[in-house]
């Protein structure tokens, strides 16, 4: 059995009825939901019990734990041998479960099924996809398919064996912002991984996901204490995990620093960025290659179409 677990807050006017029905459209039946409401203040609970569907188990919590603490309290609900997380405004194909199965080899506890992921707005509409392109076998291989944006890492992508989260402690990380990457590294490196290239669930992208009010202290450490992890789970690749880590980071974190509110406060995040992970990629040169060049290529087609007289 697997255990869908979808932890969620205040989302019943928006994407919540469509990640409950994404779960309960799967072609692959033997599965539970967990849905833990975090003390929700909207009509969360009449959502999910409309649906009146048995293999649903709602639970409301008294308070609001956290996303973090909500997250591990699904884990710890969980009756199934595989579970998965899928966000409250996550969907998954309706045959992401029955393609993750049929992926792993017969009587062999897989730890971890990766597939690819696409990426949406808050309407549905397709921004990008990235299919799982990873090719080595290994924690530091992967990671580094990873930092070449050969794979991506979503929860909603992800199927965990259920007793290798808990055995880790479930989700954990510094800051509580790497806490699905931390889990992934550290059940791949002790249990098999399984790879499956096609995109099989989507990441929705919207205002509420993206704030303003970024904590790029937070996300920085917890970038460099996720690398840290990566080096200990494979020690004799620390170099050139961290050589190619580093800018990653960088460039990821210049994504968040992007999203302050406020000239002065999103230059002193660019130059926290910069600092922390040692200058290793250029904010001039990270900001021409997302905002230049692709300006640059929108006039090129513009004055190309005119040419020909479109």
């Amino acid at each position: 059995m697997v255990s869908i677990a979808i932890p969620t807050y205040n989302r019943a006017d928006s994407y919540l009825k469509e990640a409950i029905q994404s779960a309960l459209d799967q072609t692959y039946h033997n599965f539970e939901i967990i849905v833990s409401d975090n003390c929700s203040s909207d009509n969360t609970e009449l959502l999910v019990k409309n649906f009146q569907d048995p293999r649903i188990r709602y639970f409301k919590q008294t308070t609001n734990i956290g996303q973090n603490n909500n997250c591990n309290f699904c884990l710890s609900q969980a009756g199934g041998k595989y579970f998965m997380l899928l966000y409250d405004d996550d969907l998954i194909d309706s045959d992401f479960l029955e393609v993750c199965i049929n992926a792993m080899p017969a009587h062999t506890d897989v730890g971890v099924v990766l597939t690819g992921v696409r990426e949406i707005n808050e309407k549905g509409k397709l921004l990008g996809q990235c299919q799982n392109l990873a090719q080595g076998s290994s924690v530091d291989e992967f990671f580094r398919d990873w930092f070449a944006n050969r794979t991506a890492l979503y929860l909603c992508s992800t199927l965990y064996l259920t007793q290798a989260l808990r055995e880790i402690g479930g989700f954990q990380s510094k800051t509580h912002t790497y806490t699905d990457v931390v889990a992934t590294a550290k059940v791949m490196a002790k249990y098999q991984r399984v790879d499956v290239a096609a995109v099989k669930a989507s990441f929705r992208r919207h205002a509420k996901n993206l704030s303003g009010s970024v904590n790029i202290d937070a996300w920085c450490e917890d970038s460099l204490y996720l690398l840290e992890v990566l080096c200990e789970l494979a020690p004799s690749q620390r170099t050139v995990l961290v050589r190619e880590g580093m800018p990653y980071f960088c460039r990821a974190n210049y994504i968040m620093a992007s999203l302050t509110n406020g000239f002065a406060k999103r230059l002193r995040a660019y130059w926290t960025v910069s600092q922390r992970f040692n200058h290793s990629y250029s904010w001039a040169k990270w900001f021409f290659n997302r905002n230049i060049i692709p300006l640059v290529r929108y006039y090129k087609g513009r004055i190309w179409q005119r040419l020909r007289g479109n």
